[in-house]
């Protein structure tokens, strides 16, 4: 049977550095290339209309195979799939920094994003299963979101240094040499995989129903910019991931070892914590997005400068997530998120409030920053807890993808809506063929705030409805003694439901 270690075991002391930087890494790749378009676009001579494609590559890769790669940590093993996830994200980095057409640079983010996919959800699992439940589970979690916000926000500041002083390719090969340090790290650091029963099947045909339908959504929604809402190719567009989505739910339905168990979301902790995370990514990651083009759009920094605004972004995060890890067990999960929703909402307010053409970095970015990245810093420990309460050991790849494709639908259809919020109310602003200067820049910005703003509010009113006043235990793994009497004992419901009761379990090396 296998016992959660406590953090400062010899044995997993280097498991947590590992999986900081899983999560760093992944989240710094969808940001880290931002300030640098424009300089590719003129090197490798991408037309305006394919420029985004170098951003969105990684996104719909990401988006689609999260739900895969989760599942593929509890069929294979979940060291297996983090040390090819690691593999494959630093070939593609090598192959995008040496790119020499549009072509190569686009396909090598789109396996980029396809090794994030297998990364980020086997680092949650990873931790739900080695860190005992308590103030050793805490701490890595919060650590584990403050490294994902961490490297979005650093992402930016990381793209602007890198671009002026090393040229775009530099965002893309950076990655090399922390991955090749974080894969031989990882065969110390990482427990390995052994099972203690028969091997589960990969649902094939969910898989590819679910890596279809989250691509075409993705695809529908970041393409948005170029095709209206209302036009046949978004609507069309929509309509079959829709379609896809829905087939990957009935297939689940009737699937013995399925690649969703549609019976954890009625989990309400996990439904809470997906719902959760769904609306505060809507918000969080379109802020960060206009936060960026604020600066340099209507304050005209610089590409470092702008980097460095995000610095309070970062301090922030922090502290929200060492305040989180210290009370979160005193006052519950529910507690915790809604009280960090409502102030990241309030941050976002004070952005809306602030930002116009004449604002200041003092006045305008450092108070509003600081105190949503306190908000949303809070939520990370109760909302990887939350996610994985009740979720049976053979299942927590499962619960990660899960989550993890939720905050990445969630921000893809937040920046969505909230770039065609803010173009409407620009194109609307100011006198007669102004509708691009500072001022209706800002106060299309500012609207997008607000809607941030109403978003981490919905999501904190979610938590309080849905979210129970107490949360379950993640039950305990069976051991290889136990499992023939656990497997004669499974109810008919846990037979439906798929519910493998002979997980993976992790041994030190």
């Amino acid at each position: 049977m296998v016992n959660p270690v406590d953090s400062k075991s010899s044995g997993t002391r280097w498991l947590l550095p590992v999986l900081l930087t899983v999560q760093f890494l992944v989240s710094l790749d969808m940001s880290v290339v931002n300030i640098a378009l424009p300089d590719i676009g003129d090197d490798l001579g991408f037309g305006a209309d394919s420029l985004l494609w170098v951003v969105n590559a990684y996104a719909l890769a990401f988006g689609g195979l999260l739900m895969l790669g989760g599942r593929l940590a509890d069929v294979v093993g979940r060291r297996r799939t983090l040390l090819a996830g690691f593999a494959v994200f630093g070939i593609a980095s090598l192959a995008g920094g040496l790119a020499q057409t549009p072509g190569q640079l686009v396909a090598a983010r789109a396996v980029q994003g396809a090794g994030a996919a297998a990364l980020a959800p086997v680092a949650l699992a990873l931790i739900t299963v080695n860190y005992a439940a308590g103030p050793a589970r805490s701490r890595a979690l919060g650590l584990w979101g403050a490294a994902g916000a961490l490297g979005g926000a650093v992402g930016v500041m990381a793209g602007g240094l890198l671009t002026d002083w090393a040229g775009w390719r530099s965002v893309m090969l950076i990655n090399v040499p922390v991955v090749l340090a974080v894969l031989l790290l990882s065969r110390r650091g990482v427990p390995a995989d052994r099972r203690t029963g028969p091997a589960p099947r990969l649902d094939v045909v969910g898989a590819l129903l679910v890596t279809g339908g989250m691509a075409v959504l993705v695809l529908g929604l970041v393409r948005t910019e170029t095709h209206a809402w209302g036009s046949g190719t978004t609507l069309g567009t929509l309509a079959a991931a829709a379609v896809l989505l829905a087939a990957f739910a009935v297939v689940e339905s009737r699937q013995r070892q399925p690649l969703l168990r549609l019976g954890l979301l009625g989990n309400r902790p996990v439904l809470s914590a997906n719902a959760f995370a769904l609306l505060m990514s809507s918000g969080q990651f379109a802020a960060f997005y206009f936060t960026s083009l604020y600066l340099q759009e209507v304050l005209s920094y610089g590409s470092t400068r702008a980097g460095a605004a995000f610095l309070p972004f970062c301090a922030g995060i922090v502290a929200g997530s060492v305040i989180s890890t210290r009370n979160a067990g005193r006052f519950g999960e529910r507690a915790t998120l809604v009280t960090g929703g409502l102030l990241g909402a309030a941050g976002f307010v004070w952005f809306a409030l602030t930002v116009g053409p004449d604002g200041t970095f003092l006045g305008s970015i450092l108070g509003p920053s600081l105190v949503a990245s306190v908000g949303i810093g809070m939520c990370f420990v109760p909302l990887g807890t939350a996610a994985t309460s009740g979720v049976a050991a053979g299942e927590t790849g499962m619960a990660s993808g899960l989550l993890n494709s939720s905050r990445q639908l969630g921000g893809s259809l937040g920046l969505a809506v909230l770039v065609t919020v803010a173009s409407g109310v620009t194109g609307s602003a100011g006198p007669a063929g102004d509708g691009g200067g500072p001022g209706a820049l800002a106060d299309g910005y500012a609207t997008a705030f607000g809607v941030a703003a109403a978003l981490l509010v919905a999501a904190a009113a979610a938590t309080a409805v849905l979210h129970p006043a107490r949360t379950p235990s993640r039950p305990a793994e069976t051991s290889a003694e136990t499992s023939d009497a656990a497997e004669s004992e499974k109810s008919p419901k846990n037979l439906a439901d798929g519910v493998d009761p002979r997980p993976y379990r992790s041994t030190q090396r």
